[in-house]
């Protein structure tokens, strides 16, 4: 549970209606229906760059859907249909969609601190202030690389490194290699380490979908009905079985790797690492891989220490009602696991929950007659911008 932790003084700083955290795909999702519904607002990140944090995954990285599924409200991605991305393409995609609607982008602000004070939100980034009356916190709940305590016991010689800070085979030190953790990142990274060493895959079978994602039917047609309908429609909070798997926390199934591809390629499967011995890695049927390098895919934690306010739960989870935080008026989560589906994460389903998180922030503010909103139409409909439409009709 995240402690409450007075903040320290800061000089005062800037004002802004709304304040959203992140520029990853949620907070630019966000920040495309704020501005398409007047509401003026602050985009903070920490990264150099919009996208950064798809330029630093590892590199051979692509992703899962076809670029059709891969595009945010307003903006189709560039690659053709059919074609699975580069993870450096999709980073270039949120730089181009910030700048086409002029998105208010602060780069490299790291935003190490959230609490109220006087009836207003104050978020803090070194000695720099916001005040806001509404804040988003567009970010992922797994944020800091889940390691076990008894990788601590491990031989120091053998190299560890966790999924977030991989690149490459080039990192690790020659030898056979490890890989701790057998969901989607750790089959894919371990089917590429196989090419150049011998290599282990712990961890529990997470099951497979049932074809062949770049295949032509998959590229086309499996695709649209895993993508759309069941993580889209099917398993939100409104159906039982979307309750049922929230609630199981279970791991995604393996999407473009195959159990078969890591057979051909030689790679060793086998169960969960359960501890260590003399300094080697055990796992849970009693082997003990001689490696000389681990590879950590085993997730990740919440980073939400920042955040000074009664806010989470018992596991450090955020309490929110679709994003809707409890008890705290005027804050927000988006981005977060199964916020309310499970393609609440993905590039494709975050906008439906960004889109209901703006349009609710417009309306308190229209509630509380703020200063900067655009007028409502006699429909009750926002005008768009300047940059949303001049930008739209010039792409």
């Amino acid at each position: 549970m995240n402690a409450i932790i007075a903040p320290r003084a800061v000089e005062a700083g800037e004002k802004a209606a709304v304040v959203v955290i992140g520029a990853g795909q949620a907070g630019l999702s966000v920040g495309y229906h704020l501005a398409r519904l007047g509401v003026p607002f602050v985009i903070l990140d920490a990264g150099a760059r919009v996208g950064d944090s798809w330029r630093h995954r590892w590199d051979s990285l692509r992703l899962f859907s076809p670029a059709q599924f891969d595009g945010l409200d307003g903006m189709a991605h560039p690659a053709p249909s059919g074609a699975f991305p580069s993870k450096d393409q999709m980073a270039d995609y949120l730089a181009a969609y910030a700048r086409r609607f002029a998105l208010p982008v602060r780069s490299g602000v790291t935003v190490d601190g959230l609490w109220r004070e006087g009836g207003r939100y104050l978020v803090s980034a070194g000695e720099r202030l916001w005040e806001a009356d509404q804040v988003v916190v567009a970010m992922s709940n797994y944020q800091q690389p889940r390691i076990p305590a008894f990788a601590s016991d491990l031989d120091p010689q053998i190299r560890q490194i966790h999924s977030r800070d991989y690149r490459n085979p080039a990192q690790l030190e020659d030898g056979p290699a490890l890989v701790v953790g057998a969901g989607n990142s750790g089959a894919e990274i371990a089917l590429e380490l196989a090419k150049t060493r011998t290599t282990w895959l712990a961890g529990r079978d997470v099951g497979q979908v049932p074809f062949r994602i770049e295949s032509f039917l998959g590229r086309h047609l499996l695709v649209r009905l895993v993508f759309r309908l069941v993580f889209h429609r099917l398993l939100t909070l409104d159906t039982p079985i979307g309750r049922k798997a929230r609630a199981a926390h279970a791991a995604a199934p393996l999407i473009r790797t195959r159990w078969r591809d890591l057979l051909e390629a030689g790679v060793e499967r086998g169960p969960k690492m359960s501890g260590v011995r003399d300094g080697r890695p055990v796992l849970e049927d009693g082997r003990e891989p001689e490696v000389a390098n681990i590879v950590w895919c085993t997730g990740f934690r919440p980073g939400f220490a920042w955040i000074r306010l009664p806010v989470f739960g018992p596991a450090g989870e955020p309490l929110h009602e679709r994003g809707v935080a409890k008890g705290q008026p005027g804050l927000y989560f988006l981005g977060l696991d199964f916020l309310y589906a499970m393609s609440s994460t993905m590039i494709h389903g975050v906008g439906r929950d960004a889109r209901r998180l703006a349009e609710i922030i417009a309306g308190r503010l229209s509630s509380q007659d703020a200063p900067g909103r655009a007028a409502p139409d006699r429909t009750g409909a926002y005008d768009a911008p300047a940059t949303i439409g001049a930008r739209a009709s010039s792409a």
